[in-house]
């Protein structure tokens, strides 16, 4: 019976629990969440029906949503409605009616969910749709995660009915005499879920009659291997990750050791918004020189001698240079030599503002060259204590233009240097320094 069946899954995969209150169901007026929203009733979860208008199909979407308003109310339950231009809302992102609707009902429901306090948001996926979903993934192309379908909970979201068949709801829908609103867009083949549900499916089905239910087992199967998988990955970044003044470094020579690396620096690099083909491309310069640098939409990588260095990509009103290990010389933005030598007895210290001369081992790559921004501070040469940049100005008796073209120097998100200036204090040459790093403005 599929009222048990549910009930079973539900305590299976810890989606609901009574004691803990209500519950938001996504209720479209279609039979799937209709037949959800009468389960979940019946097996005792206090229910508040959240419906979403669309405006895509004029009248009917008028029609549906009077329909749900209707149903919570002879069921005596809690009923909320929004209106969406979703139109509007695609053109505005540049993205597909179906991902708008998607983004629109999900924000929603959220916030909905917050506001009354419910302990989750139910929707009305089944096993159908898993195998739909799973379709979709491998046309499009996918890793392990895209194999494992439609996740039973995902957050406040729930799918107390992953586990049902579309027959098994036809079945529970016409046994307990339940109306629902059928949608005619669901038989138009201009929906890619349609089309594979519609021509694709059937054909499979003509090869293996059982393939839905052969597709939702493996699935099963592939989320427990994925689980698997993901432990094992965790296992090995903590190996090869470390934290470092908001950067996070990964260390070359172990990630070369590992049995499949590109797997693993896509597995590292993905949820930085780095995708396969740049993945593909930091790979191929794992052995390079220093200096080389990848962008992602969100943060940029630069291949340093020993470390993958991932940080925030810089704002859009900021501009970032960088100094490698393996530069002698700059010419932009400004013009700077560097000059690595050890420190020989009769070493001599330079007084001109134009030249530093700092302790190398003191230094990390890469060097950055920015413009300053309020709120820095530095150690001036000569001082042990912080002191802001913008006091140092006034010291200095800079007028607005000569602040705006000062650049900094930075290592490791300190200023070493305020180029033409001041020497940063903690940088400077003492007994103890065996090499000196000189840079010198040209």
């Amino acid at each position: 019976m599929i009222l048990k069946k549910v009930e079973l899954y539900i305590e299976k995969n810890k989606l609901l629990f009574p004691e803990k209150g209500k519950i938001l169901v996504g209720v479209s007026g279609g039979r799937d969440s209709v037949a959800l929203l009468d389960i979940l009733i019946k097996l005792g979860y206090r229910c508040t029906v959240a419906h979403c208008n669309f405006h895509l199909r004029g009248e009917e979407s008028d029609r549906d949503e009077k329909f749900v308003q209707q149903l919570s109310f002879n069921l005596n339950i809690p009923y909320y409605s929004v209106d969406f231009d979703t139109v509007n809302y695609a053109k505005q992102k540049n993205i597909s009616i179906e991902m708008a609707a998607r983004e629109l009902r999900y924000s929603w429901f959220t916030s909905l969910a917050e506001k009354i306090n419910a302990q989750a948001i139910a929707i009305a996926h089944h096993a159908d749709d898993n195998v739909e979903t799973l379709l979709m993934h491998l046309v499009r192309g996918t890793g392990l995660k895209g194999l494992t379908g439609i996740s039973p909970k995902n957050g406040l979201i729930v799918r107390p009915l992953l586990c049902c068949t579309r027959n098994e709801i036809n079945e529970y829908i016409k046994n307990n005499n339940l109306s629902f609103i059928e949608d005619s867009t669901n038989q138009s083949v201009d929906f890619q879920r349609n089309k594979i549900r519609l021509q694709v499916i059937p054909l499979l089905e003509e090869i293996n009659p059982s393939v839905k239910k052969v597709l939702s087992e493996s699935i099963e199967r592939f989320s427990e291997i994925n689980t698997f998988y993901e432990n094992a990955i965790e296992k090995i970044k903590k190996q090869l990750l470390t934290v470092d003044n908001d950067q996070l470094k990964i260390n070359i020579d172990l990630l070369c050791k590992q049995a499949s690396p590109k797997t693993i620096l896509f597995e590292i690099l993905h949820p930085y918004g780095f995708n396969e083909s740049i993945v593909q491309d930091i790979e191929k310069h794992l052995h390079d020189e220093s200096g080389k640098i990848f962008y992602s939409p969100t943060h940029y990588l630069i291949k340093d001698r020993k470390y993958l260095i991932i940080s925030n990509k810089i704002k859009k009103n900021e501009t970032t240079f960088f100094i490698t290990e393996n530069d002698s010389e700059i010419s932009f933005p400004i013009q700077l030599s560097i000059t690595r030598k050890k420190k020989e007895q009769n070493f001599v210290i330079s007084k001109d503002n134009r030249i530093i001369q700092i302790d190398a081992s003191l230094i990390q790559y890469p060097l950055t060259l920015r413009r300053w921004t309020n709120g820095d501070t530095f150690f001036p040469f000569g001082m042990n204590r912080q002191k802001k940049l913008s006091d140092f100005f006034i010291d200095q008796k800079l007028n607005l233009k000569q602040k705006a073209e000062t650049w900094l120097l930075l290592s490791q998100n300190q200023i070493v240097w305020v180029v033409g200036l001041r020497l940063d204090n903690r940088f400077k040459i003492t007994e103890s320094t065996q090499e000196v790093l000189e840079i010198k403005m040209l």
